[in-house]
């Protein structure tokens, strides 16, 4: 194989709101942290053991007003991209490393609010974003109608 590939998948839980930052020109985008976790249970001591991963998101222009405006701490979101690395200067002169997941697609999972309705109530709740993320992804995916089926079994 002669190509490379550079592509992340992850499901998990907003670790703090968007942080957005705005440029010249009307770009913009949006940072925030997702936290993805792993349990098992060692099989020496039969302890349930839980450990938490920490990503930083970044997300561009439109899908960044849209994660700003619908995402807040607490919420699960599925996003799809490529690990960006970046280094810069710090203020005390040492040179600093971080990695990021420089988003390409995503799909909010549930939110805060939404799961604290349904813990409350027992009943599914709309989801209020789906309208505005149909139109996003309509640029990329092209999204065919649900259809009854009409099969005997």
């Amino acid at each position: 194989m002669s190509g490379t590939l550079n592509k992340v998948m992850l499901i998990g839980h907003l670790g703090d709101e968007v942080k957005m930052h705005y440029f010249e020109g009307g770009n913009c985008i949006g940072r925030f942290p997702i936290a993805t976790n792993e349990t098992y249970t060692n099989k020496q001591t039969g302890e349930r053991i839980s450990n938490t991963d920490w990503h930083n998101i970044v997300v561009r222009n439109k899908a960044a007003e849209i994660c700003e405006k619908y995402l807040s701490k607490g919420d699960k979101i599925y996003v799809e991209g490529r690990l960006k690395n970046r280094q810069w200067q710090g203020e005390d002169g040492n040179t600093r490393y971080s990695t990021e997941v420089q988003v390409q697609d995503f799909t909010f999972l549930s939110t805060k609010k939404e799961s604290m309705v349904n813990a409350q109530t027992s009943q599914p709740q709309p989801q209020e974003m789906s309208d505005t993320m149909n139109q996003v992804n309509a640029a990329d995916k092209v999204s065919e109608p649900d259809q009854e089926d009409d099969l005997p079994f």
